[in-house]
């Protein structure tokens, strides 16, 4: 029998990393921090850099590193750090403190075997990465309320028994108005209410738990909070608990119908679409920061990352995550600071990289290079960014990382295909947790590459052109089919039969293969988009041109773009910002002021399209994300979700 959810906290130990960091190398860093200079101490502690993170979940062990070479060509691809010949190792560290980065060295050992492309590759924190799986996977779990019941009174005989394992030392005394049974005590006589299962009561502490329903169709429907409230008679704090109610709602939903069916589930070929939405914070003050002490406070424009992964086949939406941990505190900021001296590491070794501000800033210490106005400004800028909103925005990149880990361990595939915009942090993402199955060409990664400057006109004509220029270029080979995806795979095929999306290169010694940056224009144009290009960052050499032709004929961006046209459309906190008279690019009228609640509504939104909303495709059926993907064989409503049905 289901019993009652809530939310997960860090307290739970859902995830439990296991610290990199001894308590006697917290006491070596301790009494080093004074003696060395910030560059000296963040060298003497380098080993962090490839240093593997464990951390356990679901009973099992997890071990990550990510910190290798991420171009696909390279020899030294997904490869950890290993030392070749004498002190020669794959690998070198260079940069500035700030932006360090991996250099691939030559192999001296097998020279001919492959080449080594003198990549640079950027170094992470595996230590963040750990902390950022830990933050998505709390997020999107609820736990089981367990009370502390007490039974008896203080000077009852019988304090020992409990209805669970003795009810013959109890009377039933009927059930309550949120139909929980109430016990009595056969000697002390005292009443207790018991917590109700989700079969005996789906609203348990729900007060209007009627407006429910209606509650979730106006949140779907672009209604802005106050005008909610003012429809429904409730004040804005219960709005905020029904949205809660119903994230927690969304939570168990998608554990019963997503997570469960996917376990014995397997893709032969897995076509992911992903893409980031991004918009600005509303920059407003905490409460009791008004009047001219804090003049101007609003004048700095935060930008917060959402992103987003797709099925490109069904559009079932995967995962919808912000970058954005409301958890983090700066007393926790401070703690992790001052015990791991995070000021003067380097970013791969800090615990707290992900983070827009990875540690608190702490006077110089007496061999810092750090001047004291550098360090009133470093501490001005973190105490101006304080007084927003509680919590700390995450760097997209280990926000990435994360969520392509969870997906690699809720979806089973054979082999991986990946479509995204050229954004550097969602391939260097793909290619570090995607490192295995590149190396054995199980992944490869396409990028759909668009001009969204073009206004709707040009795009419908565009349209009609490359519907015209494949039906005369069919014609013209004596092909018989008018199908415009026929006659596109069929174009394509020709034209892979002498165009690459790599390059050979040519040595004394041998040749290899390195990324030509050449795409091409697919053949089928969109009405709303026109035509999109299409590059492949990974190597297809081994494959035949039908081979290539039959996957480019699937990247397209339709699964990411519709579901973020979804959220634009949908929801108000997310709504793409408006502009002011002015032009500054501020808005009070939508913009969402934290991100918490967007979370809570992209998982709401996310659920209702993948599982209630239907579209029709190609084949004329009318079917939702769910049902095409193949884990359920019904539409759903919104009550199903909101009472678990």
């Amino acid at each position: 029998m289901a019993k009652m959810q809530r939310l997960a906290t860090k307290e739970d130990g859902i995830v439990v990393i296991h610290n990199p960091v001894s308590e006697e190398e917290v006491n070596e860093r301790k009494a080093q921090y004074q003696i060395l200079s910030d560059k000296r101490f963040a060298f003497r502690y380098n080993h962090m850099l490839f240093l593997p993170i464990k951390f356990n979940w679901n009973g099992q062990t997890h071990t990550i590193q990510y910190n290798f070479c991420t171009n696909p060509f390279c020899k030294w691809c997904g490869k950890e750090q290993a030392t070749l010949k004498g002190k020669s190792k794959r690998y070198r560290l260079s940069g500035t403190k700030s932006k360090k980065s991996l250099v691939c060295n030559p192999d001296v050992i097998n020279p001919d075997r492959g080449m080594t492309l003198n990549c640079n590759s950027i170094t992470v924190s595996n230590w963040s990465v750990a902390e950022e799986i830990s933050r998505l996977i709390r997020i999107n779990q609820t736990q089981e309320v367990k009370p502390d019941y007490n039974f008896h009174k203080e000077s009852c005989a019988a304090r020992h028994l409990t209805p669970f394992e003795t009810p013959q030392g109890f009377y039933k005394q009927g059930k309550t108005l949120n139909n929980s049974q109430r016990w009595q005590c056969k000697v002390c006589k005292k009443k207790t209410s018991i917590l109700p299962n989700k079969r005996q009561s789906t609203t348990y502490r729900q007060k209007r738990n009627d407006i429910l329903p209606m509650f979730a169709k106006l949140l779907l429907n672009k209604m802005p909070i106050s005008r909610t409230c003012d429809i429904l008679e409730i004040g804005i704090g219960t709005y905020y608990q029904k949205l809660e109610w119903l994230y927690r709602c969304c939570l168990e939903f998608l554990e019963k119908y997503e997570t469960t069916p996917l376990v014995d589930m397997s893709f032969n070929e897995m076509w992911l679409n992903t893409d980031k939405m991004h918009y600005n914070l509303n920059n407003v003050r905490k409460k009791g920061q008004g009047g001219q002490k804090y003049f101007g406070l609003e004048d700095s424009q935060v930008q917060t990352y959402v992103v987003v992964s797709a099925d490109a086949l069904s559009r079932y939406v995967f995962r919808s995550d912000v970058a954005y941990d409301w958890e983090m505190s700066v007393e926790d900021l401070k703690l992790d600071t001052v015990i791991y001296k995070e000021d003067h590491l380097n970013d791969f070794s800090k615990k707290n990289n992900r983070l827009d501000f990875s540690y608190y800033p702490q006077e110089p210490s007496p061999k810092d290079t750090q001047k004291p106005h550098e360090y009133r400004t470093e501490l001005n800028a973190f105490n101006k960014r304080m007084q927003y909103v509680d919590g700390l925005h995450v760097n997209p990149t280990y926000t990435t990382i994360a969520h392509y880990w969870l997906m690699k361990q809720m979806v089973k595939a054979k082999e991986w295909r990946m479509i995204s915009d050229n954004d550097y942090s969602i391939k260097t993402a793909f290619f570090r947790v995607f490192s295995k199955e590149v190396r054995l060409s199980d992944a490869h990664h396409f990028l759909c590459l668009l001009e969204k400057n073009k206004s709707r006109k040009q795009c419908l004509e565009e349209f009609d052109d490359a519907k015209s220029d494949l039906l005369d270029w069919g014609f013209h080979r004596g092909f018989e089919t008018k199908n415009l995806r026929k006659l596109a795979y069929l174009s394509l095929k020709e034209l892979f039969e002498t165009e690459k999306f790599h390059k050979e290169i040519k040595t004394d010694k041998q040749t290899y293969n390195v990324w030509a940056e050449n795409p091409i224009i697919h053949p089928l144009a969109s009405r709303d988009k026109g035509f999109h290009k299409v590059d492949c960052t990974t190597d297809l050499s081994s494959l035949e041109p039908k081979e290539i032709a039959k996957m480019v004929m699937n990247v397209n961006d339709n699964s990411t773009n519709s579901f973020i046209q979804q959220i634009r459309r949908s929801l108000s906190i997310l709504e793409r910002p408006l502009m002011t008279a002015r032009g500054d690019g501020k808005s009070y009228i939508y913009a969402n002021f934290n991100p918490k609640y967007a979370q809570y509504a992209l998982t709401i939104l996310r659920t209702y399209y993948n599982f209630c909303k239907t579209y029709k495709s190609a084949d004329g059926k009318e079917r939702t994300p769910a049902q095409r993907l193949g884990i359920t064989d019904k539409v759903f409503d919104l009550k199903d979700i909101i009472y678990l049905r």
